[in-house]
């Protein structure tokens, strides 16, 4: 049975109302499974090609009110360096650590798999008791991995300019279970492929799903792997607060 409903829209101009509708089993589910049968926390293989990212440069005050902090979740093999170049912080990974030392301790070398750290914004600490901040943000071309790390890794950059939630491990985890980390992974078989709608790509979008969610700044393509993120992120922000809240079908 297909079930259908119209949603409240938030406040954010990118979330605007749409249709979405998916059952499995009798029971009412947006974005459906595709039935990848796993879930992992692992890092993505290595990349055997690199993907130009999107960001511009962009300079003036930074406002407190607009600018959005992302969560990462240190996985092995990172290091502050590395993650501040994969968000573009302004100021290099001194200032990720000037805003992450109440957690990673008296030693910036010392990031253990787990740690939640705070980028893609200025922290309260950093910006003072004020809120206010009046730092230039400069962020450089830089690639990506072509394979999941990087896309999930440009996909948060993108989120954290629209205001949209998320940390690498909800994406991560939600990826595995809706399609193995496939980008090309289409449902043939439930209702919404019945009714001609699909679900789609790594997070499993049906097409009404991601006109109605795609964020600016993304190719239109719901097999894209950067886009299908980001759109799925921006409606489970719009429906559960952020993608980390998703645990199951959506």
């Amino acid at each position: 049975m297909t079930a259908t409903g119209t949603y409240r829209r938030r406040s954010s101009t990118l979330r605007t109302r749409g249709l979405i509708a998916a059952a499995t089993g009798g029971v009412a589910l947006v974005l459906p499974l595709i039935g990848a049968g796993f879930a992992s926390a692992a890092p993505a293989q290595a990349a055997t090609t690199e993907k130009a990212a999107v960001p511009a440069a962009v300079t003036g005050s930074v406002s407190p009110q607009k600018a959005a902090i992302v969560t990462h979740s240190v996985i092995s093999g990172d290091t502050l360096s590395k993650i501040a170049q994969s968000y573009a912080v302004a100021g290099g990974w001194q200032k990720l650590y000037e805003g992450n030392r109440e957690i990673i301790g008296s030693n910036p070398s010392l990031i253990r798999p787990g740690m939640k750290l705070a980028v893609g914004a200025e922290s309260e600490a950093a910006t003072g008791a004020s809120g206010a901040s009046s730092a230039t943000v400069t962020a450089a071309p830089i690639s990506y991995a072509d394979n999941l790390d990087g896309w999930i890794r440009e996909s948060l950059v993108i989120m954290a300019r629209h205001g949209i939630p998320g940390s690498y491990d909800g994406i991560h985890r939600n990826v595995m279970r809706e399609s193995s980390g496939n980008p090309r992974a289409i449902n043939n078989w439930d209702s919404n492929a019945v009714a001609g709608t699909p679900s789609k790509g790594l997070l499993q979008v049906i097409d009404p799903t991601f006109r109605a969610y795609h964020v600016p700044g993304t190719p239109f393509d719901s097999y894209d792997p950067v886009a299908n993120i980001t759109a799925a992120c921006n409606y489970a922000a719009d429906k559960y607060g952020s993608i980390d809240n998703v645990f199951g079908a959506y």
